[in-house]
């Protein structure tokens, strides 16, 4: 990770961390970047959610562009898959996407895209952080140089025709629940599921620039799980800010989360002679309960780093076909280079109507193993986390477990925190053995004591 840009790009609270001027250096670099080589314009695209800050990041990423000779088309309110999608088939240079996914209203964030739809390349970014930072020099474009914007709302048009295009069944007599979580998925996933002639249920779907995320969506799913259950519907969806994610609700208003969402997928898919490799592509933090499911159904697995980039590079590399996280970014490389909300709703969908059965049958082979994750705020991660005597805890632990669950310790990404997390058959268990882990970083002095 850059000293800006983290694995879903540069992120944090609008004009304090993430600034107007921020936003302004990095299209000025994208535009120079990807035009200087190129006799015809330099085309970028760009996207954004419905907080309040992206209107400002928008002007001030258009300005940075057009300056530096781009031609800037606008999406307008879409979804981050949207702008993957459009970047991707229709010839652009890069694509961005104006967002902070699941976080607050007041945060917002900047995703760079690549012509290929995929999140942008390492290389690329650290040059847009030398710019930022004042390493290098740019020239601006003058006369018919400059570039113009383009009201491109007929690629966000085009994108929702791809994903109706994906259902293989009409939804007629089914009742679906949306939750849009106030943010870009409000009006494209009611569009998509009425077309496909779905009695479509919708909620936090009246943005306002400030209550994106509030009380809402993949990350609030009590709030979806009470309305399936007081309309009878069929199934409910919960996207996040930017509609990457999806979290599911089954017909009797219990959760289904990524993992589960993997598993109804990944089983339906190896069924139909789909699922490449026979192997699903999860992150270090899926439930111990998805793996032993997949081992009955003998469907291998591999694990990952936290985050959906990480989980895409994997797939990529080995030709797998499906893969994502427990908080809902689901990838089918087939359809998508990226976390796609909408799309893994359609796929979820899909199992359900082909195989005739309630999601909650589905998703039933899989046991959710009691989970406990507790973070420890700690003076350096690396010291705290290759200490002897904490290692060897973790490996007294993880022996004591055996196959009746795991043990995880890593450090966080973002925050000066190790996550020690447990699974085990009882939620005594996992308290137990999380705490007797953070006992021994206590006594070692590793702490910052609050």
């Amino acid at each position: 990770m850059g000293k800006y840009f983290g694995t879903d790009g540069f992120r944090g609270e609008a004009n304090v961390t993430l600034t107007v001027e921020h936003a302004y250096k990095v299209g000025r670099f994208l535009g120079w970047y990807f035009g200087k080589d190129k006799e015809e314009k330099c085309r970028v695209v760009i996207g954004k959610d419905t907080r309040r800050s992206s209107y400002m990041f928008e002007y001030s990423l258009v300005a940075g562009l057009t300056a530096s000779g781009a031609d800037v088309y606008l999406l307008h309110v879409t979804t981050t898959p949207s702008v993957s999608y459009v970047a991707r088939t229709e010839d652009f240079d890069c694509g961005i996407m104006i967002s902070a996914s699941h976080n607050p209203y007041y945060d917002n964030g900047i995703k760079l895209i690549n012509s290929k739809g995929e999140k942008m390349d390492e290389e690329t970014i650290l040059k847009v952080e030398d710019y930022i930072d004042g390493k290098l020099e740019i020239p601006f474009a003058v006369k018919d140089d400059i570039g113009c914007t383009v009201d491109y709302a007929a690629g966000r048009n085009r994108y929702i025709g791809y994903l109706i295009s994906l259902a293989t069944r009409s939804y007629k007599n089914m009742k679906v629940g949306l939750d849009c979580a106030n943010g870009s998925a409000w009006m494209i996933a009611k569009s998509v599921f009425d077309a496909l002639g779905a009695k479509t249920y919708v909620i936090n779907a009246e943005p306002n620039g400030l209550n994106i995320n509030t009380n809402a969506g993949s990350t609030h799913i009590e709030v979806l799980q009470s309305f399936v259950k007081e309309n009878n519907l069929d199934v409910g969806f919960a996207f996040d800010g930017d509609a990457d994610r999806c979290i599911a609700v089954d017909d009797t208003g219990a959760v289904i989360d990524g993992d589960l969402i993997l598993y109804v997928c990944g089983t339906y898919m190896k069924e139909r002679g789909m699922l490449h490799n026979n192997t699903i592509v999860t992150t270090v933090m899926s439930n111990f309960g998805l793996y032993k499911a997949l081992e009955a159904v003998d469907i291998q697995y591999e694990k990952t780093a936290v985050g959906d980039k990480y989980v895409y590079e994997n797939m990529v590399k080995n030709g797998h076909r499906i893969g994502g996280e427990q908080s809902g970014h689901i990838i089918f490389s087939k359809y998508a280079n990226t976390g796609d909300g909408i799309l893994t709703a359609i796929k979820v969908m899909e199992v359900i109507l082909e195989k005739k059965m309630p999601l909650s049958k589905l998703a039933s082979p899989v046991k959710i193993y009691p989970q406990v994750l507790k973070n420890v705020r700690v003076k350096s991660k690396p010291e705290a986390q290759n200490d002897a005597d904490v290692q060897a805890a973790v490996q007294s632990v993880a022996e004591k477990l055996g196959d009746t669950g795991r043990i995880l310790v890593r450090e966080s990404g973002t925050e000066p925190l190790i996550r020690v997390m447990v699974e085990a058959e009882t939620m005594e268990e996992c308290e137990k053995h999380v705490d007797s882990v953070i006992a021994v970083i206590r006594e070692k002095g590793h702490c910052v004591e609050e």
